[in-house]
């Protein structure tokens, strides 16, 4: 039989799509395309070598209570009884020998004077009912949002060591910030940006920028230095005469390294420096965008203290205003360094209450507005701002007027990004002095940061000389208590 159609081939046009069937047979095929595009981001976990630039090394291991951390670093030790754990016996031991009272261990300089009662009233604030001393009058209306640790340690009494610890979760030089172990995980959930900022105030802490480095891990996740005002960072400006000029010169470079790859392998300092280029080709448009806070409301910048006399305040202001929009642009990991007062930082061994009173001043009214403005545009929840000094300070005065380092109790604080509000866990002895009630030891702050960022701390880890590292090192556990 015969079964040639009855219209002949060539003239065979098949019917045109209709929008709904069109849609319904390409459906799959957008998904493709969407997730070909978010390969390429290294926010998704682009491709590349193990830990290399541009990828996250490991992604969520739970759902993130916070999106990003704003870690605002108390460069110095602040005084924990003279800011947020009162010790009312101090006032009845006033002038008394410290020796007959309670065993002094061996201080730093080891010039230990009398016992000495904080110079500053407390007073209860909020709902919560948390003391407050009078240094903090701005961040006492905030303090129904913090959750503070009374029973912080460390293990070193020096400032260098201690930075080193507080920053890296090692007392040596060289290792892995916590900013580069967030970045290195998640990766960055900007495209113009560096994952980890560092808006210096004009004190870079003892230990220098080893303590927002990438020690081991890809160099491209180490901290960027910028500053609250002017160009923000240096040279990012362009050279070139035209923007096309300078794709061109960067897409050039990028050939050529690409040749160095395919002939001699890969390697963390050519990669990152591509990674680098092509962050800071983005940045020249970005940062003077995210520098510039002429667009905030005249009350915005009243809340944050742009607007005081003191400059320090306009200074650190500024740092917390700046931190904000970041947030806002998808920066992963910001830490904030003190401004100058003029005199020392938190450490005051002598001159305890003209110094501590400058330093609270400069940082006081920015840190609340910060917390407010999050609260208000609805960012605090996704948030984590980590309040913190490498140490505390002692109950006896340091010669007349002063205080020594203390390392075994005192206070840190954290906010929003999963924590529980208006909480206290913890406790020092009725001095003041040492960690008597739930201590909680630097590791144990890192992994419950990790925690809240959808990271277990014991899984975020890098091979490097023969051994799996990570940020914690074989210690940490997470403080759920002060989980929302």
């Amino acid at each position: 039989m015969n079964m040639k159609p009855s219209f002949p081939c060539e003239r065979y046009q098949p019917a045109p799509l209709s929008r709904r069937e069109m849609l319904s047979r390409c459906g799959s095929g957008f998904g493709a395309v969407a997730l070909a595009a978010l390969r390429q981001d290294r926010s998704f976990g682009a491709a590349g070598h193990s830990g290399g630039p541009g990828a996250a090394g490991h992604g969520l291991h739970h759902p993130a209570r916070a999106k990003n951390v704003i870690f605002l670093y108390m460069d110095g030790g602040p005084s924990q009884i003279d800011t947020f754990d009162p010790k009312p016996l101090l006032d009845k031991f006033n002038g008394k020998d410290p020796g007959k009272l309670f065993n002094v261990e061996p201080t730093q300089f080891n010039n230990n004077g009398s016992v000495l009662a904080s110079p500053w009233k407390f007073k209860q604030h909020g709902e919560s009912g948390i003391p407050v001393s009078s240094l903090f009058p701005h961040v006492a209306e905030c303090v129904d949002e913090l959750a503070l640790i009374r029973s912080m340690v460390s293990e070193f009494p020096e400032h260098t060591f201690a930075n080193y610890f507080l920053h890296t979760g090692s007392g040596l030089q060289g290792r892995p910030s916590m900013g580069a172990w967030v970045n290195y995980g998640l990766g960055s959930g900007c495209q113009n940006l560096p994952g980890f900022v560092v808006i210096n105030g004009g004190l870079i802490p003892p230990g220098g920028l080893d303590c927002f480095g990438s020690g081991f891990l890809p160099a491209s996740y180490q901290g960027s230095v910028f500053k609250p005002s002017g160009s923000g960072v240096a040279n990012i400006a362009r050279t070139e005469p035209t923007e096309m000029r300078q794709r061109q010169k960067l897409d050039l470079v990028h050939q050529l390294d690409q040749f160095s790859v395919d002939q001699f392998g890969q390697h963390d300092s050519l990669e990152s420096a591509i990674r680098n280029y092509e962050v800071a080709y983005a940045m020249q448009a970005a940062v003077p965008e995210i520098m510039s806070v002429k667009d905030e409301t005249q009350s915005t910048r009243e809340m944050y203290g742009l607007e005081s006399k003191y400059e320090p305040t306009r200074i650190y202001g500024a740092q917390c205003l700046i931190a904000r929009r970041m947030i806002e642009s998808g920066v992963r990991f910001i830490e904030l360094t003190c401004p100058d007062v003029g005199g020392d930082r938190w450490d005051q061994h002598n001159n305890l209450e003209k110094g501590h009173q400058d330093n609270a001043r400069a940082v006081d009214q920015p840190i609340a507005g910060l917390l407010k403005d999050l609260r208000q545009r609805g960012l605090l929840d996704e948030t984590l701002v980590v309040w913190a000094g490498e140490f505390g300070r002692t109950p006896f005065a340091q010669g007349k007027n002063g205080r020594d380092h203390n390392q075994f109790g005192f206070t840190v604080w954290m906010a929003g990004g999963g924590v529980k509000p208006g909480s206290i866990y913890g406790a020092t002895d009725e001095w003041g002095y040492k960690a008597v009630e739930n201590r909680v030891e630097v590791h144990d702050l890192h992994a419950t940061m990790l925690h809240l960022m959808g990271v277990d701390h014991t899984r975020s880890t890098f091979r490097f000389g023969g051994r799996d590292m990570r940020l914690t090192d074989v210690k940490g556990h997470v403080v759920s208590d002060v989980i929302a």
